[in-house]
């Protein structure tokens, strides 16, 4: 199964603006909630998490230029990193908050996660074409090692992908690992993947905002793109929404509200609750009910 950033969902982290030049953070909301209303539980479902080493593998799907892909990877360096920057808020702190989810689960023998990034797969020719369906972007994304691993495929602007612009800005999810010894534990192992587009030239107002004028709700002037990209800035705001959903949910079992077709995931699921210092549509994570990071 796989789950999905949509219009619907509260995505976090303008933390991450204050905190990188060269990185971005924080998605569109197309409406906004009440903020009167008591907190929405945040459940374990008793399903494995991420945990140890886990490498973070790219797949480049169209033409990006190594400007944009060194972006992506400078966000991936900065989740992983185990020293805390001098300026906060930073990139690691903000991430360290999934650590809280972990230590609440206290998974015998389970390590801490550690992310990292991994190896880097261009595919610049359309292997598969222009339009992409869901079942295309799995394939896309069993193109990188599946052991100890989240494979990322990020589609350029000019590739159309099954439901984006329509109801989701990228996915995450699980399929059934390679039969290869080299790969996975067994024939019956799953992988993590993410899915993120570029929106710049098919709907950057759905899935690039703030960087660009929204197609609902307030008007008000767009923030200037860090990098200015809207497209690349727009992808790491989803890519790091969706991080934190697959750190914390890979397989659909982990942590989430609501029913298990349609999550509400650590990123998503205490709309209205904000943490100290947030600002009134961001908010991060969930844990005994309480939205408390931003």
């Amino acid at each position: 199964m796989a789950f999905f950033v949509s219009s619907h969902f509260v995505l976090p982290v303008l933390v991450l603006l204050i905190s990188i030049n060269r990185l971005s953070s924080a998605a569109r909301v197309l409406s906004v909630s009440d903020q009167t209303q008591g907190p929405l539980l945040f459940q374990y479902h008793n399903g494995p998490l991420l945990t140890g080493r886990i490498s973070v593998n790219l797949i480049w799907y169209g033409k990006f230029r190594p400007s944009q892909r060194a972006i992506v990877s400078d966000f991936i360096a900065s989740v992983s990193s185990r020293k805390l920057a001098s300026a906060q808020p930073s990139v690691a702190t903000w991430w360290k908050a999934t650590e809280k989810y972990f230590n609440l689960v206290k998974q015998r023998r389970a390590s801490p996660l550690l992310l990292s990034l991994g190896t880097q797969i261009l595919d610049e020719k359309y292997s598969l074409g222009r339009s992409l369906s869901d079942k295309q972007i799995v394939k896309l994304a069993s193109k990188g090692g599946q052991k100890d691993a989240i494979n990322v495929v990020l589609t350029s602007s000019d590739v159309a992908v099954e439901g984006f612009c329509l109801n989701k800005c990228g996915t995450h999810g699980s399929a059934l690992g390679s039969k290869s010894g080299n790969m996975m534990k067994s024939k019956n192992s799953r992988f993590a993947y993410i899915w993120v587009g570029n929106s710049e030239t098919q709907c950057p107002g759905y899935c690039a905002w703030p960087f660009h004028q929204p197609i609902y709700g307030p008007q008000n002037p767009p923030l200037v793109a860090p990098n200015n990209d809207v497209g690349l800035d727009g992808m790491v705001i989803n890519l790091a929404s969706l991080l934190a959903g697959t750190a914390t949910n890979p397989f659909g079992n982990g942590y989430f509200q609501g029913p298990k077709e349609a999550p509400l995931e650590a990123a998503s699921a205490c709309p209205g609750i904000y943490g100290k210092g947030c600002l009134s549509w961001l908010c991060w994570g969930a844990v005994s009910g309480l939205c408390n990071w931003c």
